[in-house]
């Protein structure tokens, strides 16, 4: 008797930079704990765009071929033996970091920081852990969330990223009637506004360098205002650096007229100048949220934190924020999130939608906020 023939599954593969490949791969039934699924939707985040542009993510470069990806949400299409907690049919989020469940952090509930987690389309561990840009993939079955009747593929997409704010406004303790600054409008910025709105903050603004994503975000009600800041010349010298630093900062202050500051700062864009601007920015005992990932060594004006008692933070991927996260997403806490979905496409075009998001706006000129690579069904 000839041995059966496993089927196959097409998935979007990075070589290097720029070097993106549609693959057909076996597509092997799950082991023991594990569930396949079949993925719908896939957003692409700033991570992702980094490895295909560059072929690296800050410190972590492509060592083999990997399949990126890791919003995600999808049908569960086989069980492997011993997973009792899902059915085949049912609608899932895929939480992306498989931690080891054994160290100190996984026992006291941070399992973001074990140091043995691997993450699916994260080049930091060797061998990668493909990510979710393929039409199946098989993952423990422990870290597939259901997804509510009235939760979107959509939503269960954007539950990752919105996993990355409750884990840093609980690490922030962000709490009603606090006034909040936003340092980016993009997605993740965004949802820190939805949240800290969801979550009974007095005052919700955002900054950016990009007048049309703080239109959109004041045009759908986001946040309640927006600033404008104008792309400059990085100053030469650290010293140079703070003091400019600290008089946009007071700009921004006084055009929000919040020259008090505000209680929370979430920092999402990793940018330097933001960053230090971040400090000035915050009230007096206040807190400054560190969320984005991009300047690796950064100047910052730490006597001004020490004297005016600022707390800098910093917060990384999340933990145990899934089942809160959906509960907000079905709930509808969080109004119009369902529009920072923009842009879609096949995983046949993966190549063209990351194309397009690295120039923030597709061929007809409109902006680029979420693009998701799915099949559409919702």
């Amino acid at each position: 008797m000839s041995p059966a023939v496993l089927p196959s599954h097409k998935a979007a593969v990075l070589y290097g930079q720029k070097d993106l490949r549609i693959e057909h791969r076996t597509a092997f039934p799950p082991q023991r704990g594990h569930a396949q699924v079949q993925l719908i939707a896939t957003g692409l985040c700033g991570s992702d765009l980094h490895y295909y542009q560059h072929g690296r993510n800050g410190d972590f470069a492509l060592r083999a071929p990997l399949v990126l990806g890791h919003e995600s949400a999808g049908v569960v299409t086989a069980l492997g033996p011993g997973v009792k907690n899902l059915k085949v049919g049912q609608r899932v989020a895929i939480e992306a970091g498989i931690n080891c469940a054994t160290c100190n952090y996984c026992k006291t509930g941070r399992y973001n920081l074990c140091k043995d987690l691997r993450f699916a389309s994260s080049a930091k561990t060797f061998p990668h852990l493909d990510g979710t840009l393929q039409d199946r993939m098989s993952h423990p079955a422990h870290l597939l969330h259901p997804l509510p009747d009235n939760c979107t593929f959509d939503h269960g997409a954007l539950a990752e990223p919105l996993s990355v704010i409750i884990h840093s406004s609980r690490r922030a303790s962000l709490a009603p009637g606090q006034s909040v600054l936003v340092f980016g409008a993009g997605t993740i910025g965004l949802l820190a506004c939805l949240y800290a709105k969801a979550h009974g903050a007095s005052h919700v603004v955002a900054v950016d360098i990009n007048p049309a994503r703080l239109d959109f975000a004041l045009a759908n009600s986001f946040c309640d205002a927006v600033h404008c800041l104008a792309p400059a010349e990085r100053p030469k010298g650290s010293e140079e650096q703070l003091r400019r630093a600290s008089e946009t900062a007071a700009s921004v202050l006084e055009a929000f007229k919040h020259q008090q500051g505000f209680d929370l700062v979430y920092e999402c864009t990793g940018a330097e100048p933001c960053i230090q601007m971040a400090i000035h920015v915050a009230a007096l005992g206040g807190t400054v949220m560190l969320i984005g990932m991009g300047t690796r060594s950064t100047t910052l004006p730490l006597s001004a934190a020490a004297t005016r008692e600022v707390d800098v933070l910093g917060s990384f991927r999340y933990a145990n924020t899934y089942p809160q996260a959906l509960a907000m997403l079905a709930e509808g806490k969080l109004e119009g999130v369902e529009k920072l979905v923009t842009h879609r496409f096949g995983l046949d075009e993966t190549r063209r939608a990351f194309e397009m998001m690295g120039k923030g706006v597709d061929e007809q000129g409109q902006m680029v906020i979420k693009v998701v690579i799915g099949t559409g069904e919702q």
